[in-house]
């Protein structure tokens, strides 16, 4: 038997400049005291409207753009939730909801995660959004924060985690660059169930997991297989109790359950006429 040497089988490499961006947010997420729900949602309703609706007329809808609707309706109702902590301590609450989804982009010739903002999402409908994701998805990251931030990174990084502390001590300047909420799903990098607990540096993240078939009665009564969608929802509890976060959760599960914002089926059109 052949005997590798270690230098056989052991590569080293420069650590990737834009690695340490995610090295520095996740430090900085540490900072918080987050609380985790991993709960499920039934999609079962959502998923079927979003097949009809391809069947009849050819759009794709998206089901992030979906969830992210919902999520932006129920942080809209309850805007507590995504308070900030300005400099002075003091609470910033956004009345406008401005989401932060995680999709994959073209950056240095590489397929990578590029955060985009859906702005007042709270107020857009599931098919503007699924637009916006396309378009984003489709465009090379050509934004500001990608000119200046390998600047940034060559800095030392006791400097450059004092730089990245700024935006969170002033609310107003961190909205304008990452938004007041955040999604992103693990199913956009592949697939699988379950759930995933992020570290998280805004004072509400929805990461969203895996759907699993199992049965569950119906409204008739009778059992049939339903769609369960895994989800957890993170919070900042410096700024936000376990009360008002469950009312945000229960007001967030029924729009995601109704299927809140897409087209109906004919049959539940004709049920509703």
């Amino acid at each position: 038997m052949n005997q590798r040497t270690s230098a056989d089988d052991v590569r080293v490499e420069p650590f990737p400049l834009r690695r340490r961006a995610v090295v520095d947010a996740v430090a900085m997420g540490h900072r918080r005291h987050t609380i985790h729900g991993l709960v499920e949602f039934d999609v079962t309703e959502a998923r079927r409207r979003i097949h009809a609706h391809e069947a009849a007329t050819g759009e794709d809808l998206s089901f992030t753009a979906f969830v992210v609707h919902c999520f932006a309706r129920a942080l809209r109702e309850h805007p507590e939730v995504q308070a900030y902590r300005d400099w002075r301590g003091r609470l910033v609450v956004f009345e406008t909801v401005d989401v932060a989804v995680l999709v994959e982009s073209e950056v240095g010739g590489t397929r990578t995660g590029v955060p985009f903002v859906v702005r007042d999402a709270g107020h857009e409908s599931v098919e503007a959004i699924t637009a916006a994701i396309r378009t984003r998805q489709r465009e090379p990251d050509a934004t500001q924060r990608s000119r200046w931030l390998p600047w940034l990174l060559r800095l030392p990084r006791i400097v450059r985690r004092q730089i990245y502390r700024l935006p969170h001590l002033f609310p107003h300047r961190w909205r304008e660059t990452a938004g007041t909420a955040c999604v992103t799903s693990l199913g956009m990098f592949g697939s699988g169930g379950g759930w995933g607990v992020p570290i998280t540096n805004y004072p509400v993240q929805l990461t969203v997991g895996g759907i699993a078939e199992r049965p569950a009665f119906d409204e008739a009564g009778t059992v049939e297989p339903h769609e369960f969608l895994a989800v957890t929802v993170s919070v900042d509890h410096d700024t936000v109790d376990g009360a008002p976060a469950a009312r945000f959760v229960e007001r967030f599960r029924s729009l995601v359950e109704a299927a809140d914002g897409l087209p109906a089926t004919p049959e539940r059109a004709a049920e509703s006429a």
